[in-house]
């Protein structure tokens, strides 16, 4: 019985402390100072890429008209409001294209930052939040985030 509850415990250590060396902080760091920009003001410094494919300039539109109210101009985030989708949090090993889509339809509860629930966002069609996807993913890619 030793013999296993020496691996099962060494295994139970090693896997919590990588899971807290690689978990995002409650509230990912956004710039180097530790002061939080004024209420209303973008959370990061965004790059728009030279053009978009035809997808990303349709999802730009919709990503304008329903999501930059919380997720900031070129989605930098907004103080006060929402998260930068421009963040490495959000690159697609983490958060695949069908996380965005279905935080969209379905909501998020809070769980990388101090923003509050995200609710369901009525109104948008699969092809709409597809769009929308190719958008942000487009403007991460000329910022760095793949």
């Amino acid at each position: 019985m030793k013999k296993i509850i020496l691996p099962v415990a060494t295994a139970a250590v090693l896997a919590t402390g990588a899971y807290l060396g690689f978990k995002p902080s409650a509230e990912p760091a956004t710039s180097a100072s530790s002061s939080r920009p004024a209420a209303g003001a973008p959370l990061v410094a965004v790059t728009l890429p030279d053009s978009l494919s035809t997808n990303a300039q349709i999802g730009k539109r919709a990503f304008d008209a329903t999501c930059a109210a919380c997720h900031g101009v070129k989605a930098a985030g907004v103080e006060g409001s929402g998260p930068p989708l421009v963040h490495v949090i959000y690159e697609p090993s983490h958060h695949g294209d069908m996380a965005f889509v279905m935080a969209a339809q379905r909501g998020v509860q809070a769980h990388h930052w101090r923003f509050g629930d995200m609710p369901p966002q009525e109104g948008l069609t699969e092809g709409d939040l597809k769009a929308i996807v190719a958008y942000v993913r487009e403007v991460q890619r000329a910022n760095g985030i793949q």
